[in-house]
């Protein structure tokens, strides 16, 4: 459906819907009413704020052998609790194989137990050929580790770091930061807490981390010559035996005593027992000359490498060795079974088997059921022998086969997820035998969370390529699920990808719905004034082709921005014209939402019998089209408040009760959360404040639970308004207070007035006449730009009170 209208009403009413928050700054999460672990520090209702314990370390390395020294220094430099001045960030540099991954997870998993709160590991990709990892991305990441919810996300890294650094204080967090390039991509992602840890793995000395960061560095070396004997003997124990230690010694210099080089041949020499170790260094030898031309002395390590590669690679069954490179077209980080069996045509029973088979040779690796990924010096070596070994021609039918296939299983997703936005995809598409089937909602969601970060790069990869029409309509199927899942970095970027692509193909239809998309993303961001922007160049695109259910889907969108500034007059000249053209062009069931927004907007431009026709006639449509129980909630809410606010509050408790009636497992948290608010607005209003503070926490429990501050803002404002009716002013002025430091943040002036009026009155009746004051003339400069009837109604009540 269209968007809902997520935001305060005249009175501070709290709304449900589709659309329920805007992100924030960070001390907000654990600063308004919470400690973070702990309980609430006001109120006579204390919920407690459990907050998840992150373990996100990958498996210990098996097979690990040797690097006592460095373990040995590692432990010298991470004292206990009788020495030493600690060390919170930890570089381990080396060239590349040279085992810093293991070293480091090795390390995690030894001394995990000294942080008790948490391990968290992140590749930073700092070294593929693709773009790596953002700070914003991973801070994403751990703050959805932590719990946070996703509207809760700040869009701004910056936001996001304070957010992060502040879930940390206090606590002891392990963290891995793999594969940095660059110190931009380590510094702010670092703790900044005395008692966490951060580990990181870098082919660079990154000495800005040592200078400005305190960072302590070690650099790996090769193995030494008896580590690198005991890492081949470890290998192939129980495969082979009476290997010459010579023989041995001169494998590992082959293979320039690097552990990755090492394992891919010691698993050779297992896989092929009754072959001499002469035999196999002979081979290697002979693939080494392959390269000399190539090499250069500071190349040695790098070239010995690339044999080992070249070597391992030469050794497997054709369609392994074809799978192999074709997996280095895969636009990103890892791979499930299915999208290696796209990419190389097969079915996805053989393709298991070659993958095994690579994972066996340890050219890929195994990172969970049926999926893999690649060291990142392998998947070079592999996407250079597909450019070397197949034609143009194959290489973009490759990336064709496995983007056809990712589209057409996220479009299977959307359908398994909801039913509100239409297939885009063309009959002439057709569609791949192995697209996945989806159990319902959290199975689909499940699965875009999985592949996240490889549709993201999908969608660069196919924009590159030429493939616009793709790049496009990948966007524009994943949207539900990035909403869904408040996956609103992705959904703006790919967005933007999508617009460049419609723009390059001339599809005006597809850039105004790229456009739309953005409009939401910038909205839920906060980011209001480019929503509009977004919007309105939708609305125009939808009007030049004639798209009129596109142009009352852009109307609508621009009437939630409207609404969210306050800005009721425009909201409702919007919000009209968007239910002209539904009723005009359709769909029916799109009237029942645009009818329940425009209820609210009368209710908040004072016209309380027009805010009701509107949301009786949204009962209507959602009953005729059988639409989901929380749209008719929202219609019986605003039915709830006009009655409560003509003081008729036996119907008030009625609608309610019918809304009540209408929840089930399904129902959204913020649609539960505006009964929560309502109720305990009207219990208030009735005196019977010790249910209304109850009910209010209630509220504030489940706006936390989804990130909506705006909703705890209010929620904190509604508290406050109680305690101040029990003559509890101190804790009254506190939560106003807080009330107010988020409204303030979130960029709110009309609530933020509203709020300090009722801060202003608190510190009144607790004698203190000077802020009061200050609070009233801050609302009145708040007020100026409002011209409704309600804003003036408190502006005259303001003005009255300052100089009276």
């Amino acid at each position: 459906m269209g968007d809902v209208l997520p935001g305060g009403s005249g009175d501070g009413t709290v709304r449900g819907g589709v659309w329920s928050d805007l992100s924030g700054s960070a001390r907000d999460v654990v600063q308004a009413g919470q400690v973070l672990g702990g309980v609430h520090f006001h109120g006579p209702a204390p919920v407690r704020v459990e907050v998840p314990v992150p373990r996100q370390l990958p498996g210990d390395v098996s097979g690990f052998v040797g690097r006592s020294a460095e373990l040995a220094e590692l432990d010298a430099l991470l004292p206990g609790d009788n020495g030493g001045e600690p060390v919170s960030v930890v570089v381990i540099a080396g060239t590349a194989g040279v085992g810093k991954t293991s070293l480091a997870i090795r390390l995690a998993h030894r001394i995990s137990g000294r942080f008790p709160h948490g391990q968290l590991f992140v590749n930073l990709h700092g070294y593929d050929a693709g773009p790596a990892l953002t700070p914003a991305a991973v801070l994403e990441r751990f703050l959805r580790a932590f719990g946070v919810p996703a509207p809760a996300i700040p869009a701004g890294v910056e936001e996001r770091g304070e957010l992060y650094r502040s879930l940390l204080a206090g606590k002891q967090v392990l963290v891995v930061l793999d594969n940095a390039a660059t110190v931009g991509q380590v510094r702010p992602l670092l703790p900044g807490a005395a008692g966490c840890l951060t580990v990181v793995t870098s082919r660079h000395r990154l000495s800005g981390l040592a200078v400005r960061d305190g960072a302590r560095r070690i650099t790996l070396d090769v193995l030494t010559e008896q580590e690198s004997a005991d890492l081949v003997a470890t290998a192939t124990r129980g495969y082979r035996t009476g290997d010459d230690p010579a023989q041995i010694a001169e494998l590992a210099r082959l293979c320039a005593r690097l552990p990755l080089a090492l394992r891919i041949a010691a698993e050779r020499a297992a896989t092929h027992p009754l072959l001499d170790l002469p035999q196999l260094t002979a081979q290697l030898r002979d693939e080494s000359t392959l390269w000399d031309a190539l090499s250069s002395p500071d190349q040695e390590e790098a070239e010995a490498v690339r044999t080992v590669f070249a070597w391992s690679y030469r050794a497997l069954p054709p369609p392994a060795a074809r799978l192999f490179r074709l997996l280095g077209l895969h636009p990103g980080p890892d791979f499930s079974v299915q999208a290696a069996a796209a990419l190389a045509e097969q079915d996805p029973r053989t393709a298991h088997g070659l993958l095994d088979l690579l994972a066996g040779a340890h050219l890929i690796q195994s990172t969970g059921p049926e999926r893999y990924q690649f060291h990142d010096l392998l998947r070079a070596y592999a996407t250079d022998q597909a450019h070397r070994e197949e034609t143009s021609e194959d290489q973009h039918a490759a990336l064709k086969r496995v983007a056809d296939w990712y589209l057409h299983t996220a479009d299977a997703a959307r359908a398994a997820a909801q039913t509100f936005y239409p297939c885009v995809l063309t009959p002439a598409q057709t569609r791949p035998a192995t697209v996945l089937a989806f159990d319902g909602q959290q199975d689909a969601l499940a699965w875009h969370q999985r592949e996240q970060a490889n549709l993201l790069a999908l969608g660069r990869a196919v924009a590159q390529a030429g493939l616009d029409e793709i790049a496009w309509q990948l966007p524009a199927t994943l949207h539900s699920l990035h909403v869904a899942r408040g996956t609103f970095d992705d959904l703006q970027t790919a967005s933007l990808i999508g617009l460049e692509a419609a723009r390059r193909l001339g599809d005006q239809r597809a850039q105004a719905l790229m456009h739309d998309f953005l409009g939401t993303a910038y909205k839920q961001s906060g980011q209001l004034a480019q929503a509009a922007e977004h919007h309105e160049a939708a609305f125009d695109l939808r009007n030049q082709i004639g798209d009129w259910t596109g142009a009352a889907e852009s109307a609508n969108g621009l009437g939630l921005v409207h609404s969210w500034r306050h800005e009721p007059d425009a909201a409702r000249t919007r919000l009209e014209h968007a239910l002209a053209l539904y009723q005009q062009h359709g769909p029916y069931d799109r009237t029942g939402p645009t009818l329940c927004n425009l209820g609210y907007v009368s209710a908040d431009l004072g016209q309380p019998q027009q805010a009701a026709q509107y949301a009786r006639q949204a009962l209507t449509v959602y009953r005729e089209t059988a639409a989901d129980h929380y749209f008719s909630i929202d219609a019986l809410i605003l039915l709830a408040r006009l009655d409560r606010e003509a003081g008729h509050h036996g119907r008030a408790e009625s609608h309610l009760s019918d809304a009540t009636a209408l929840l089930e497992r399904t129902t959204p948290p913020s649609a539960k959360a505006a009964i929560h608010f309502e109720q305990a607005t009207l219990l208030r209003e009735q005196n019977r404040h010790d249910q209304a503070l109850e009910t209010y926490w209630a509220c504030e429990a489940l706006e936390r639970s989804t990130g909506n501050r705006l909703g705890q803002a209010l929620a904190y404002n509604g508290i406050g308004q109680t305690l101040r009716a029990l003559g509890r002013l101190p804790e009254a002025v506190d939560f106003h207070t807080t009330a107010a430091r988020i409204l303030r943040d979130l960029d709110q002036s009309w609530n933020l007035a509203q709020t300090l009026a009722h801060l202003a009155d608190a510190h009144t009746d607790n004698e203190q006449p000077e802020p009061a004051r200050q609070h009233r003339t801050e609302a009145l400069t708040l007020l100026a730009p409002f011209t409704d009837l309600p804003a003036a109604a408190l502006r005259q009540r303001l003005q009255e009170l300052t100089t009276g």
